[in-house]
This record gives C-alpha cells, structure tokens and sequence, in this order.
C-alpha cells in the first residue's frame, strides 16, 4: 500500500512537471505575458524541476565521476607497474654495463700477462673478520694450485692459501698475514708491502737512505715465488722519518679497490714454496 503510494506520488510530480515544461516550451517564441495559469504552473512546478534537474545532475556527476576516478586509478595502477618494470629493466641493463666494461677491464689485463690464467668471481668474504681473505669460485678442477697468484685489472689481488674441487680461498695483500715483495718503480728500493687495512697498507724495510716520495707507484718485485714481476700493488702515500730508527715508515693505498672486488684471474703457474709473495 505504501508503495502504491509512493508511486502515485511520484507519477503526480512527474505529471506536473510533464505540464510546466509543456506549457513553458507551448509559449517559446510566442511575444506574450504570461497568464494566472501560467504564472501558477511555474510556481508551482518550478521547484520541482529544479529539484529533479539538481538530482539528476548530482547522480551524473557521481556516476561518471565514479567511472572516472575508476578509470584514473585503473591507470594510475598500470603507469606504477610499467615504471617499476622500466626501472628494473634499466637497474639490470645499468648492472649488464657495469659487468662488461670490468670484463673487458680484465680481459684487457689478462693480454698484458705472458701466462696462463683462469678467470674467477667472488663468491664469498672471510665472515670472521679475522682474515682479509675471499672464496671465488675455481678450483682444483680448473688448475688451480696453492700460492697461485691472484689479480684483477687494477693489479695484485692476493694468493691462492686453500683449494677444494670447485673453490679455492685466496688471502689478500690487505691482510696481516700477507707479505708481498715489492718494489718502488721510479728509485728502485724494495721493500715488503703488509696489510693493514682495506684502504692502507705499509711498506716495510724501506731504508732511511732510500729515495721515496709520496705519489710514488709501488709494484711487485718478482721475488719470493708467487707473483710475477710488475704487477701494480699500490701508491705512497705517507712518508715518515723516524729518528734513531733504520727504516723510514712508509704507508701505501692499494691499487686494487678490494670493496669492489667481484672478479679476478688466478695465474696458473707452477707452485714454488715460499713465505713471502
């Protein structure tokens, strides 16, 4: 019952604006006052259509700005996806470059030496903070031997101290342990690099009467068994005299960057036993 109601309501009003509208557009174009009835239809049902036009325009906007904001947000949704797909594909292509140009880095230094060589990557780092030391990822199965020299494209890397099948861990010159024979290129005084840090090392033995400078290029000897002669190790970069004492104290910056360290040659060379490199 109340729905008929309500439906016959409903049906009255829309009559009567049906009228007003009629008789309204009836006069469009016609020079004339309106009349008492016409004056009293507007009145009457201009609210009315003014409250139906205002509903049906709030219902538009709230419909198609509903299909709008869908349709933003649908492709709002997609641009994110294609911006993250991009970015990743840019992040790859830029890690594709950066990979190449060290290979061809290497592949370049790898001419340069006049012996057989097996290239490696790094796999690992010493986790126990007692060694300067790093896995890669050759062995045995590809000819590689203990005290087998180590390098990169920037110079001396380290030497081979263990090997399994497939992997080998190489001590760098960065470490305490370490001894390396090296030479200073421009004077010619040898002297003993050892490590002290990942971006410092000393040159030990170098005597008071020696001529050294800092920017001096500091390389590896060729004594000692393990690496060749020539391999750059490192630059002067502190030189100090000690009074009373017989060497001078003498600090470097390794040539290899060894917080970048990702791929190496291992010199395939017979083994000969000795402490210092």
């Amino acid at each position: 019952m109340k729905e008929t109601n309500k439906l016959r309501k409903i049906f009255v009003w829309t009559l009567c604006v049906g009228i007003a509208l009629f008789l309204l557009s009836s006069n469009f174009g016609k020079r004339r006052s309106w009349g008492a009835l016409d004056r009293f239809v507007v009145e009457v049902c201009s609210p009315v259509y003014k409250l139906f036009r205002g509903t049906v325009k709030v219902f538009e906007e709230v419909w198609f700005g509903y299909f709008y904001l869908v349709g933003l947000r649908e492709e709002n949704q997609r641009l994110k996806a294609e911006v993250s797909r991009l970015t990743m594909e840019n992040t790859r292509f830029r890690e594709q470059l950066a990979t190449h140009k060290r290979l061809k880095a290497l592949l370049k230094f790898k001419e340069t030496i006049n012996e057989p060589t097996v290239a490696a990557q790094v796999i690992a780092r010493d986790p126990t903070g007692w060694f300067k030391s790093i896995i890669i990822d050759k062995g045995s199965e590809a000819g590689v031997k203990v005290n087998m020299p180590v390098v990169n494209w920037q110079g001396a890397v380290g030497r081979v101290v263990d090997v399994s099948p497939d992997y080998a861990k190489v001590l760098l010159i960065i470490d305490q342990n370490s001894a390396v024979d090296c030479l200073l290129q421009r004077s010619r005084s040898r002297g003993m690099v050892k490590g002290i840090s990942a971006k410092l090392c000393k040159l030990d033995y170098i005597a008071e009467s020696s001529d050294v400078a800092v920017g001096d290029v500091v390389i590896t000897s060729g004594l000692g068994g393990v690496f060749p002669k020539g391999l750059p190790v490192g630059e002067v970069v502190e030189v100090t005299d000690v009074p009373g004492a017989l060497f001078k104290d003498v600090k470097i910056r390794p040539s290899v960057d060894f917080s970048k360290l990702e791929e190496v040659l291992v010199i395939i060379r017979e083994e000969k036993i000795g402490k210092r490199g």
